[in-house]
């Protein structure tokens, strides 16, 4: 006798680290090959269940060492809780419940969410990882979101036309302690905006397409330098995560050989404790050389594996490239190449980092920023200023952009010369480095004009340090003039919106006599004097258009 799970079938599709390259998980997708028992699981938790269990079951039958996603329907947790058939089935598959992250899927509509909160700390009580399915195309609320505190958020494409919704997206995740992936993604076009959005991971046709083997291999376009612009204190390491191969403190040292020779692209194995958190790192190559050594398997075979691992080297999800570096300088030049585990907030291991995916990347990072400095004053150029300026505006926080230039700078040159009129900028690009503080960023964007994004209350001692100068050149009396604009949270969309604002302010600005500084508001008409004198006419109202109406 036939039952619906004889039709049933299972493909795979790749979950795509963005920064390396890699694939950070499986997908693990029911399909069907007659009837709609989807939509029947959606309506029965019951069957969403054992849907789910088999899932499971068939990756194990694939051997894949990968993590993997198992979408489950916000419904069926709510009614079924804590889906114990499905931890069973986890632990029969010689997997561990960290490894397996549930993707709740909507509908949200009508679902209990106490009910539904309640699972899901189960599910993570297990260990077990969660992902908010769907958001962007969905009908998951806000607050619900944020009560779900979700490992991971995965977007639809679709929302990638709205790049300021994807950015805000971001920062609610790092808020949150999650990782930002983009499901669906078909082009080149699509993948380069979900990076400069802030994506970490994305899944899609471009990729991968959905296949009944998982795939070991995957297309990622290659980043377009500037594609997604490096924070100051560096790249995070949340960019660098590859799966970790994962086996219980307990494992013997033949578990851990036969993992290793059946998966030559693993470079180590980390044994954690029943609640995930590392205890011992076993490196590939010093391991094998202990066990095939002389009488090697015969001393080790059947004891713990424990005994021939190191100390776990660590780091938290929220660490930077650069701290990640510092934890490998600390201790014998003979653990250089081993893999440090990433760890959550309760210490479990998300996965480990490669020192090479984060020496490449920073030698990158360098080139990329000695590439867009100006030769002049090494000071970068409007790239860096405006994806701060984006960052600012995704956060959500106050800031005040700022546009400096020399008056008659061509007058300048023709009179005392390039050379004096390059020492001149040289001045002032020093001048502003010194007066900035920790949270200004200031730009040389060629010739004689300079931007400066700064907090407002940074202001005041900027300009005062700038302005008040007596500047010269060849002998001849320089005056400076500033456009700021203030913006406040929601009064512009992105930088380019920003820009406009400054461009009437700077008119002003240019219309005074003598040092001048002319301040505006984003969205309000009208403009502030600071300095000068002999005002013109008031600037026009900048232009703040909603996003993607402009």
């Amino acid at each position: 006798m036939h039952t619906w799970t004889d039709t049933l079938r299972f493909a795979f599709q790749p979950v795509v680290n963005l920064t390396t390259g890699g694939v950070a998980g499986l997908e693990i997708l029911a399909r069907p090959e007659a009837g709609d028992i989807l939509a029947e699981a959606r309506r029965d938790p019951e069957l969403d269940g054992r849907v789910a269990v088999l899932a499971v079951r068939a990756a194990a039958r694939r051997e894949t060492m990968l993590p993997l996603h198992v979408n489950v329907f916000a419904g069926t947790l709510a009614d079924l809780g804590g889906l114990t058939p499905l931890h069973a089935a986890v632990r029969e598959a010689g997997r561990l419940p960290w490894e397996v992250t549930i993707d709740v899927v909507p509908p949200y509509t009508h679902v209990p969410q106490r009910a539904l909160l309640e699972a899901v700390g189960s599910l993570r009580s297990q260990g077990f990882r969660i992902s908010a399915d769907g958001v962007g195309d969905g009908d998951v609320p806000l607050r619900l979101l944020t009560d779900l505190a979700p490992d991971l958020v995965k977007l639809d494409a679709s929302l990638l036309a709205r790049p300021a919704a994807v950015r805000a997206m971001r920062t609610l995740c790092e808020q949150l302690g999650a990782l930002l992936s983009v499901e669906g993604v078909e082009t080149e076009l699509q993948c380069a905006a979900a990076l400069s959005a802030g994506a970490q991971l994305a899944q899609g046709e471009l990729f991968a397409p959905p296949a009944r083997l998982p795939a070991a291999d995957v297309y990622v376009p290659p980043r377009s330098p500037g594609a997604m612009v490096t924070p100051p204190s560096g790249p995070s390491v949340r960019e660098f995560v590859r799966p970790a191969a994962l086996l219980p403190a307990t494992a013997s040292a033949g578990q851990v050989r036969a993992l290793l020779t059946g998966s030559p692209d693993v470079s180590g194995v980390l044994l954690v404790d029943r609640d995930g958190v590392p205890v011992r790192s076993l490196h590939r190559s010093r391991f094998l050389l202990s066990m095939s050594g002389r009488y090697g398997h015969a001393l080790y075979a059947d004891r713990p594996a424990a005994k021939l691992g190191d100390p776990p080297r660590t780091v938290g999800v929220d660490a930077t490239a650069w701290e990640v570096l510092d934890v490998v300088a600390v201790g014998g030049s003979d653990r250089t190449s081993d893999d440090v585990a990433v760890v959550d907030r309760y210490g479990r291991c998300v996965g480990v980092v490669r020192l090479a995916d984060l020496v490449r990347a920073l030698a990158e990072t360098r080139v990329e920023e000695a590439a867009s400095l100006n030769p002049l004053t090494r000071l970068p150029g409007s790239d860096a200023i405006t994806g701060e300026v984006d960052r600012r505006i995704a956060d959500g926080r106050i800031f005040a952009l700022s546009w400096l230039d020399v008056d008659h700078f061509k007058q300048v040159n023709d009179g005392a010369g390039f050379a004096a009129g390059d020492e001149l900028i040289r001045s002032v690009g020093r001048a502003l480095q010194h007066a900035a503080s920790e949270s200004t960023r200031v730009g040389h964007i060629g010739g004689d004009d300079f931007l400066v994004l700064a907090d407002p209350e940074g202001l005041d001692p900027l300009a005062v340090s700038v302005l008040d100068a007596p500047w010269s050149a060849g002998g001849r009396a320089v005056t400076l003039s500033l456009a700021t604009v203030l913006c406040m949270p929601g009064s512009v969309a992105d930088h380019r919106q920003a820009s406009a604002c400054l461009a009437p302010l700077k008119k002003a600005a240019k219309s005074l006599s003598g040092a001048s500084w002319v301040l505006g508001r984003a969205g309000l008409p009208g403009h502030e004097i600071r300095r000068g004198s002999g005002a013109g006419p008031a600037p026009a109202e900048c232009a703040v258009v909603e996003p993607g109406r402009g």
